[in-house]
């Protein structure tokens, strides 16, 4: 095993090309498996891939995360963000290699009306958040040293990128569109730069932590709030109307206040998460130079 070894499945996605680049900027040698590549439900191809990398250190940044579309396939949800997390554990298991697994917010039912702890009980309300519980579990029951990390509605530039984008993307292309936007005004989130989180995944790992830690945006926040710094910061006039989850129905229940408390992260000296406006900010910087160098 070479302790230098990376790999990140799920490398396509907004957070996993924040890990490829952070852990090459930090001199791993990075192997990086969008699912075209390898499919983590299938443990055989898993196995053989990592055999093949010898990694030290894995990050599983892939996931199922279509919330209501998973009160219609709960089956396939958990086989996607629970018994694939499996397969990824029994092979780092079989490398003497660290598992770094990727979790949500959603694990909670957010009637405590504060930010979460690690120590909070979680309590999902729905397919997807008892698949992402499960795959917790899964990643705790066959590893003494894996890191588990909850966090909350990541956005990046590898939104940019693919097909479904990011919250700000869709807000921006609502605006766009001159349509009216409705958001709930009482669900709170911390929503998560995915450069900022890579930078915590990578910090925490190389101070040799493992366990359950949170790492969320830093501030707990409403979708409408957060709706209204993206319009104001990326200087767009929008019809943006508050409502509530009672006239805003989903087919799958998500939690009321689930913002994360980096309490923990903080207190092993890795540095707190950024503002809120700072990260949208740098976000909307580099959207606009991505857009900048498309055009030429």
């Amino acid at each position: 095993m070479n302790k230098r070894k990376v790999v990140v499945f799920g490398s396509g996605g907004q957070l996993g090309v924040e890990l490829v680049g952070e852990f090459t900027r930090r001199g791993f040698s990075v192997t990086g498996f969008d699912r075209s590549a390898v499919d983590i439900s299938d443990g055989s191809r898993v196995e053989r891939s990592l055999a093949e990398v010898d990694p030290a250190i894995v990050l599983n940044a892939a996931a199922y995360n279509q919330v209501d579309v998973a009160e219609n396939e709960p089956a396939v949800a958990y086989q996607a963000n629970a018994l694939a997390v499996r397969n990824l554990a029994m092979a780092c298991r079989q490398l003497d290699a660290r598992l770094v697994h990727y979790s949500t917010d959603y694990v909670f039912d957010g009637a405590a009306g504060r930010p979460y702890t690690e120590e909070d009980r979680p309590h999902p309300l729905g397919a997807y958040a008892v698949s992402k519980l499960a795959g917790e579990l899964y990643a705790q029951a066959y590893l003494d040293t894996a890191l588990v990390i909850r966090t909350s509605g990541v956005f990046g530039p590898g939104g940019l990128n693919t097909a479904r984008g990011n919250f700000i993307e869709t807000m921006l292309r609502q605006a766009s569109a001159g349509r009216t936007i409705r958001l709930v005004e009482d669900h709170v989130a911390s929503p998560t730069y995915a450069p900022y989180l890579a930078v915590r995944t990578a910090d925490l790992l190389e101070r040799g932590h493992c366990g359950l830690f949170h790492v969320g945006g830093g501030a707990a926040v409403s979708w409408f709030d957060y709706a209204q710094i993206i319009f104001r910061l990326a200087g767009v006039k929008a019809d943006v109307q508050a409502t509530d989850e009672r006239q805003y129905r989903t087919p799958a229940r998500r939690p009321k206040f689930s913002a994360l408390s980096n309490g923990k992260m903080e207190s092993v000296g890795v540095a707190a998460m950024p503002p809120l406006e700072e990260a949208v900010r740098t976000y909307l910087q580099a959207r606009a130079k991505h857009f900048g160098s498309s055009a030429r």
